[in-house]
């Protein structure tokens, strides 16, 4: 998983490259717009760092998108089957947070993701965000406390939960277990 982790992590360099040429903007440019540093940016381009879940968040939003429509635009190339070993998969190197991306591409607005926590780690997400996405966490198992502004919801396996206006959020594993959902997103 480590090499598929790291071909996704300059794949994604380069469609941020993309995306910033296409609007013609600077590294400066995006900088500003994103909060992340002109030296993160270029090194993320250049493939040389797995960037965190939180900054990814930051640079699409600067782009107007959501994560998921960043990692998408990453790696897929279309087709109506998307075969579990070509199912891209990107690992948060600071909290070990998994996201399989489970949708081949489409112009469907629906898109599945697998997203596995390990026990005891957070990750946070800003209300940016969920700007454009209505979204939906299935618990499959372990167990997950999922914050939603100042509610903090506790699911367990079977549980699903349906995010209400964007807001601050956190996926929270508290254990013992790996926190394992599936979330279905829907652009819109």
């Amino acid at each position: 998983m480590d090499d598929i982790a790291n071909d996704l992590s300059t794949t994604i360099g380069r469609r941020i490259h993309a995306e910033r040429s296409m609007r013609d903007w600077s590294l400066a440019g995006l900088a500003e717009r994103s909060g992340v540093s002109k030296a993160m940016l270029s090194t993320i381009e250049r493939g040389k760092t797995s960037p965190t879940a939180a900054l990814l968040v930051r640079i699409a939003s600067a782009f107007g998108m959501t994560l998921s429509t960043l990692i998408a635009r990453a790696e897929l190339q279309g087709g109506g089957l998307l075969r579990d070993g070509d199912q891209p998969i990107w690992r948060d190197p600071a909290t070990g947070y998994v996201r399989r991306h489970l949708s081949p591409a489409s112009d469907m607005p629906l898109e599945l993701i697998r997203v596995q926590l390990p026990a005891g780690a957070k990750v946070n997400f800003p209300a940016a965000s969920y700007a454009f996405i209505k979204q939906q966490i299935w618990l499959m198992s372990g167990r997950l406390e999922f914050t939603e502004g100042d509610i903090v919801h506790r699911l367990q396996p079977g549980d699903c939960l349906a995010l209400g206006a964007p807001s601050d959020c956190s996926f929270h594993a508290p254990g013992p277990d790996t926190a394992d959902c599936l979330v279905a997103l829907v652009r819109g």
